[in-house]
């Protein structure tokens, strides 16, 4: 993602405002104006569902990569508010409740990660954010080395498992 190049409020150009300390930002000269960069709160969920992991496919993603269901929080909603809608938008299911996992740092996409274990029961329906999903036996889950990857790890061993983890590339 691009930084943003002209201030929001006073529209000049932004400047390297900060240059004797770190993390170095942007900053308007003319309002002062400082942009923080700060980064976006996701939630991923582990969805349990007729004793497996569903694990889907954006329709933006590879053909061969499947994850965890994931959301963006919006505005007035707690992350177990999200990530109970996130999995009844992607997936039609109802979820019966969020159990924290952890968070973790994404910092490639300038985001946090909130992730959840969601029970959830009902017959899978994708919206059109998706195209392909799949039941995975905990026991053969796979994990990948970054981003929701160690959502579904960490959960994995709360269960005494020990997953292998996927080489991406």
């Amino acid at each position: 993602m691009r930084p943003f190049q002209f201030c929001p409020w006073c529209a000049a150009s932004l400047i390297d405002g900060h240059v004797d300390r770190e993390p170095r930002r942007l900053c308007s000269a003319s309002c002062g104006f400082v942009h923080y960069d700060n980064p976006t709160p996701v939630v991923a969920a582990v969805v349990e569902h007729e004793g497996c992991v569903i694990l889907a496919r954006n329709r933006a993603w590879p053909r061969h990569f499947y994850g965890l269901i994931t959301g963006f929080l919006e505005r007035g909603e707690s992350p177990e508010q999200c990530v109970i809608r996130e999995v009844k938008e992607e997936l039609a299911l109802e979820a019966t409740a969020a159990v924290l996992i952890g968070v973790y740092p994404f910092e490639r996409m300038n985001q946090v990660i909130i992730g959840f274990h969601v029970a959830a029961t009902g017959n899978v329906v994708l919206n059109d954010e998706l195209d392909d999903w799949k039941h995975v036996p905990p026991e053969q889950c796979r994990v990948w080395p970054g981003g929701t990857g160690w959502t579904l790890r960490d959960w994995l061993r709360s269960r005494g498992i020990e997953p292998p983890v996927m080489r991406l590339g």
